[in-house]
């Protein structure tokens, strides 16, 4: 695949069946180095600390739709930082949330998937993210 197989991802959504289905594909292709939180506010802090710790997120999987802090507020908040500007992020949606697209390209989203998706689907939008 070419892609970093220790890259650290962080899986973002509020329903811990759907954290377990992505992570369950991402293993499958091969990752090992994954956490999750259940929305933006959660992960958050996670993602700054990790970056002071000197061991930084590489990569973004979050759900648009969740309490506490949306999946678009999370992409805005890191974009407005330097620091996380060029972090991979990989926005997941609904099928009736689709019109957001726009919204989400505007804000700067690496890519984005519709629920319900297939782990080869999952697969193609993080090669094409990481042009591997």
């Amino acid at each position: 695949m070419g892609l970093k197989t220790s890259m650290k991802i962080i899986v973002i959504n509020d329903m811990g069946t759907m954290r377990k289905i992505i992570e369950k594909m991402l293993k499958t292709m091969g990752f090992t180095n994954i956490t999750q939180a259940d929305d933006g506010a959660t992960a958050l802090p996670m993602i700054k600390e990790a970056t002071e710790l000197g061991v930084p997120y590489e990569f973004i999987v979050s759900d648009w739709n969740m309490p506490g802090m949306s999946g678009l507020d999370l992409l805005k908040t890191l974009r407005a930082d330097d620091q996380y500007k060029d972090l991979p992020f990989l926005m997941v949606t609904a099928e009736a949330e689709q019109g957001n697209v726009v919204i989400a390209v505007k804000a700067g989203v690496s890519n984005f998937i519709v629920k319900p998706f297939s782990a080869a689907t999952l697969q193609e939008k993080i090669q094409k993210i990481f042009k591997a």
